[in-house]
């Protein structure tokens, strides 16, 4: 498989398993889980060569790490960055003192007014480094990394989870917790 056609069908995968599994006619299960043949069946409706080995090539590929087996293989799901409301079973953890949220330039003045919010998210999606954060933000603009300090937030009452693939995730940041430069 090409590049360009596993970024394809890594794209269509998000949309099912993170914004709507009804494009091609399942549900997710709790945790945001569906079995793995169900899954296949519904997407070789819509892409015929979508195959087992198909599947696992991505969630191995995949640079984000968005997708992860259950221990025995027979179920997927994304680990985060769903717009459905999926309780992926998370368990609040201490942050470190501080973590990066990349954003596009344009978006500043919002968020030096009201923080940062999940909008069509479940969570607002932080990262461990600057680089990782600038990536992010490189997506949808002029990239601006913002500091976070999170110690403050977990101090105030503020919690905190870790995705599978690493990401933290937090409900919102309030304006006062952001350093934008």
């Amino acid at each position: 498989m090409t590049r360009r056609d596993r970024i394809g069908k890594s794209k269509f995968l998000s949309l099912v398993l993170r914004h709507d599994p009804s494009t091609i006619g399942i549900e997710l299960g709790p945790g945001g889980w569906v079995d793995v043949e169900v899954l296949l069946r519904a997407l070789q409706s819509k892409q015929s060569d979508f195959t087992r080995a198909v599947l696992e090539e991505i969630v191995a590929t995949n640079e984000k790490r968005r997708f992860a087996f259950s221990e025995d293989g027979t179920r997927i799901r994304a680990v985060q960055g769903h717009s459905l409301d999926v309780d992926l079973g998370l368990t609040a953890v201490a942050p470190p003192p501080e973590l990066f949220h990349g954003t596009a330039e344009r978006h500043l003045a919002s968020i030096r007014a009201s923080g940062l919010h999940p909008r069509d998210r479940d969570y607002v999606h932080l990262s461990e480094d600057v680089a990782t954060a600038r990536q992010v933000g490189t997506r949808h603009g002029k990239p601006v990394v913002l500091r976070i300090d999170t110690e403050r937030m977990a101090e105030s009452g503020h919690e905190f989870f870790v995705a599978d693939n690493g990401v933290w995730l937090t409900r919102h940041v309030p304006a006062e917790f952001i350093e934008t430069g």
